[in-house]
């Protein structure tokens, strides 16, 4: 399994100081053999197709050290070879190389408001099983045993099918500060400063799981990483993930790395002010877009929505009879929606934005063309060309995929420490 070195280094007298040069660290090699090994896996994600050859070019390193290592990274699977192609030149005919990802799984969770949905996933990205069910608890202490417990069935059933699980990823509804761990809040499930790694941590122990890397971030984060992650080269760069469901946030992905600002919580769009003074959001604060887009905001004006409580099932069966109120509940959430989007435009200039989550599956077309409308006024009024609007290519399951995408991510980009909210057991 390839993991972020870590390295522990032995103190010296002050008078023995050793220069770099002259006294290697012990276990230097074992580093540079773990960043080389991350450096061609890079590659080839980039470059599919490419030959030693080819990777020994662009890395900069030996032919030799490049032999060494694919041979190692074709035995434990990570990579296959392909018929070799003519080159029209005289000599050994290249051999294209490829990731496999041979008897690897990845595994995705996305705990939200009121259920847990679990993937497992190879590392192309393919789903190879899924699994939901209603979040039997809110207290942090049981939903995280409910979320080990379903990661571990799962997880038990692509081990009987032979296959290693590589890392777990979970996305939080909510922002995670990067420096701490600590889920800051999460409103819509009633979360604020809850210590995620430590409940995860003594929760996989006990499941015989301690060892297997794991990654936890905001589920909008989570999402955007896995529409990078998981796609044909080249990706969309930069690119703004907006998630719409109980809650509203946004992923962005800037420069090949996630952007989470200062302490993580970058993105948080769903709580920035679209009416001043207007409707109460559940943060607290008035006129937070989350108050007019967000789930609960079009339940209640559709009239689905009671104690505390959305009917989606009244809602989908409404919007597929093309019910005149609910489609007029979701054509003004998409109105907003339309603003949100321009904002995040003239803020990120993305590419492109992708939207995701149930509201945007719920509402189809009559939230999709009110948002897109609106934007393109925009666009058209500063004379401008507005970025493409995608859904999810996961659609509902973008965020538990998302989270397998994330340890995959996490794994052969070491050097993004804002990706490393990963619990260490102690």
């Amino acid at each position: 399994m390839i993991r972020p070195p870590v390295i522990r280094r032995k103190s010296t007298p002050k008078e023995e100081v050793p220069s770099p040069a002259s006294a290697p660290v012990k276990g230097d090699q074992a580093l540079v053999k773990s960043i080389n090994r991350i450096a061609l896996l890079r590659l080839l994600r980039e470059h599919a197709g490419i030959s030693r050859a080819g990777l020994s070019e662009r890395s900069g390193l030996t032919r030799s050290t490049v032999s060494l290592l694919i041979k190692e990274l074709i035995d434990e699977g990570w990579l296959v070879e392909s018929d070799a192609f003519v080159t029209g030149t005289v000599g050994r005919r290249p051999t294209p190389l490829k990731l496999a990802g041979k008897d690897m799984v990845l595994l995705g969770v996305d705990l939200s408001p009121d259920s847990v949905q679990v993937v497992a996933t190879s590392i192309h990205g393919e789903i190879i099983e899924a699994s939901q069910a209603a979040l039997r608890s809110k207290d942090p202490d049981e939903a995280c045993h409910q979320l080990v417990e379903m990661s571990t069935a799962l997880s038990s059933k692509m081990a009987h099918g032979g296959l290693r699980l590589l890392g777990i990823g979970v996305g939080l509804h909510g922002p995670v500060d990067k420096r701490s761990g600590m889920l800051e809040f999460a409103p819509n499930i009633g979360w604020r400063h809850v210590e995620i790694g430590r409940r995860l941590g003594a929760e996989l122990a006990q499941a015989g799981l301690a060892d297997v890397p794991v990654y936890y971030h905001n589920e909008a984060d989570l999402a955007a990483v896995g529409e990078t992650e998981f796609c044909e080269r080249p990706v969309d760069d930069p690119l703004v993930y907006v998630s719409c469901g109980v809650g509203v946030g946004s992923g962005i992905i800037l420069n090949h790395a996630l952007f989470t600002g200062a302490s993580g919580s970058a993105g948080e769009i769903g709580h920035t002010t679209l009416v001043i003074e207007g409707q109460p959001c559940s943060c607290g604060r008035l006129g937070c877009a989350e108050a007019y887009i967000g789930l609960k905001a079009i339940a209640a004006a559709a009239g689905c929505f009671q104690d505390d409580v959305i009917d989606r099932r009244a809602l989908r069966a409404r919007m597929s009879s093309r019910d005149p109120a609910t489609r007029a509940a979701f054509a003004k959430a998409g109105t907003y929606l339309g603003v949100l989007l321009q904002n995040a435009w003239t803020t990120f200039n993305p590419q492109v934005i992708v939207l995701g989550g149930e509201t945007v599956t719920l509402g189809g077309d009559t939230l999709l063309d009110a948002a897109t409308e609106v934007l393109s006024r925009y666009a058209e009024r500063a004379g401008l060309t507005a970025p493409v609007v995608k859904t999810a290519r996961y659609s509902d399951l973008a965020t538990a995929v998302g989270g397998a995408a994330y340890a995959l991510h996490a794994m052969l980009n070491p050097h993004q420490p804002a990706l490393h909210s990963q619990y260490v057991p102690t």
